[in-house]
């Protein structure tokens, strides 16, 4: 299989042409994060230990880069939900007919982070929660926004949360996130793992998801850590 993802080779377009550089990095400002209200629905889990949340909003990259700098996340991985294990591939998945969407489990622990305020930095700077079946240069269902919460009271949090936020109209459009059934969650190919700390200087990292990061550290500077929590961790 060729890893050369599309993406990829529009980011090295990008680079070669400064007209759609230019474009794209004042889509990049034009869409700046903000720390948003705090869930008013956030109560404590009923089990004690870690907990998972699995979200999808866009290309896993950054959202898994983003999580593997929360204090509390234990692990972040990149993988595919919505769809069955015989198409969890990448390969099928961009095809956008498989039914999945790209996505990270995160597993964290809720005496550190609560599963609110993993939402609260998901909305705020992981993705833009207003784009339908996208996110910057990548287009189709399955880089849909979506949260698959593991049980009935993260289904009550993020259900409450997503309306709390229409409420205020901080975004200016309706947000479009989706809550879908948990279902299973299969982990992505061992490339795609880690993958904005083992390329930060790939164009499309570069302009696509490092800024999130800069996001997290300086709208959420009590919950960033310098060093992200790997799948590989170093020996």
């Amino acid at each position: 299989m060729n890893m050369v993802s599309s993406r990829r080779r529009l980011a090295h377009a990008l680079a070669a042409g400064s007209l759609l550089l230019s474009t794209m990095t004042a889509c990049v400002a034009a869409e700046d994060p903000v720390r948003i209200p705090a869930p008013v629905k956030d109560p404590a889990p009923v089990n004690a230990g870690l907990q998972k949340a699995v979200f999808a909003g866009g290309c896993f990259w950054g959202v898994q880069g983003v999580f593997q700098h929360v204090k509390g996340v234990q692990r972040a991985v990149s993988g595919y939900a919505g769809g069955p294990a015989s198409t969890a591939s990448y390969a099928l998945v961009t095809s956008g007919r498989t039914g999945h969407a790209e996505a990270v489990e995160v597993t964290f622990d809720p005496a550190q982070v609560s599963y609110g305020t993993l939402l609260q930095i998901f909305f705020s700077v992981a993705h833009n929660p207003t784009q339908l079946n996208r996110q910057g240069p990548d287009s189709g269902t399955q880089y849909r926004s979506a949260v698959f919460p593991a049980n009935a009271a993260q289904r009550d949090t993020a259900q409450a949360y997503i309306a709390q936020l229409d409420a205020t109209k901080l975004y200016g459009k309706p947000i479009v996130t989706k809550l879908e059934e948990t279902g299973n969650f299969y982990a992505a190919e061992t490339y795609h793992q880690d993958y904005m700390t083992n390329n930060p200087r790939q164009q499309y990292i570069v302009f696509n998801d490092l800024p999130k990061v800069s996001a997290l550290k300086r709208l959420f500077g009590d919950r960033f850590r310098a060093d992200p929590v790997l799948v590989k961790q170093p020996r």
